[in-house]
């Protein structure tokens, strides 16, 4: 069982998904962005891309995932600023809107990887980023062909 409950997906199940959040950390990585998976040995006030693995059996969405962590103390602020009562302030704002912004950059790199990935259409998370699998994955016959004109 999960941390909340639900059946724990099989380990060749999170062997794959864990594939494929290296393959997102890769791509990042590669394209000069911090990036790292959540829970590994980076610690948890690292800024940076955060790939995260869902560990339950059925997935509601995407079995991995990517948000944006900014500075430490860009959140502590942020947090300290919403404790005083002032949730309208630019500091508590901070980080969500950097999270929005960064959201279609993760996303293009990653597509430019050859990872599939789409923005979360979640209101509790909707800077997240959702990773589906590698178009390599893909039957040939569901492969995007398109070719950007310069290429």
């Amino acid at each position: 069982m999960s941390d909340y409950g639900f059946a724990r997906a099989s380990d060749e199940v999170l062997a794959v998904r864990n594939e494929l959040a290296d393959e997102a950390v890769q791509a990042l990585r590669r394209a000069g962005l911090p990036a790292f998976l959540d829970g590994g040995t980076a610690p948890a006030d690292r800024a940076g891309a955060v790939v995260q693995v869902e560990p339950d059996a059925e997935t509601a969405s995407a079995p991995v995932s990517v948000g944006w962590r900014c500075d430490p103390g860009m959140v502590e602020a942020a947090v300290d600023s919403l404790t005083s009562g002032g949730p309208g302030t630019p500091a508590a704002r901070y980080p969500g809107m950097i999270g929005q912004h960064m959201q279609s950059t993760l996303i293009k790199i990653l597509l430019s990887a050859g990872v599939i990935a789409t923005p979360d259409n979640d209101t509790m998370s909707p800077e997240r980023v959702l990773v589906f699998g590698m178009m390599s994955d893909l039957p040939p016959a569901l492969r995007p062909t398109f070719v950007p004109p310069g290429s």
